[in-house]
């Protein structure tokens, strides 16, 4: 009896992926256990927009607002910070850490309609809110339009002159 399979070109490509995580987890952690390693910090970002501004909402649980740093320059906002790992514990008493650590710098490129001189920040229970009014010729204007005045002026369309 002859089995026909089917065969599938991304399969090797599959198993060479396999081979290479096998590899980097023998070369730089090991199998049997977790490695005890703080990696860097990169906070989540909500950013919203409306008609009147930009929010940016950071989670940065167990910063303080002092180790935050907010610049605006060439319509760019930078937000850079700090959450730095708690002493109290001896390092080798840990099993497992899976909070990060460390510095952080997340830059954001502004559109042009942003007042950079009206920029303001709050932090609250871990939460950086960042709001980027927007300049007052930016922001949408409605129009009105009139109805029944008396002075429309109806327009025909005009050929091309023919020329004898």
């Amino acid at each position: 009896m002859t089995v026909i399979t089917r065969w599938d070109p991304f399969r090797e490509f599959a198993t060479l992926q396999d081979r290479m995580n096998h590899l980097f987890r023998n070369s730089y952690g090991s199998e049997g256990q977790e490695a005890l390693t703080t990696s860097s910090f990169a906070p989540a970002v909500d950013v919203y927009e409306d008609e009147h501004q930009v929010s940016l909402k950071l989670e940065v649980p167990g910063v303080d607002e002092k180790d935050l740093d907010i610049r605006v320059e060439n319509n760019t906002l930078t937000v850079t910070g700090e959450r730095k790992f708690e002493k109290e514990e001896k390092e080798e008493n840990f099993r497992r850490i899976e909070r990060q650590y460390g510095s952080f710098t997340r830059t954001f490129t502004l559109p042009t309609t942003v007042d950079a001189e009206q920029v303001k920040a709050s932090y609250d229970k871990g939460i950086l809110k960042i709001s980027l009014p927007k300049k007052a010729e930016a922001k949408p204007k409605q129009i009105k339009i009139s109805v029944g005045t008396g002075n429309e002026k109806t327009l025909e369309a005009k050929g091309p002159s023919k020329a004898a």
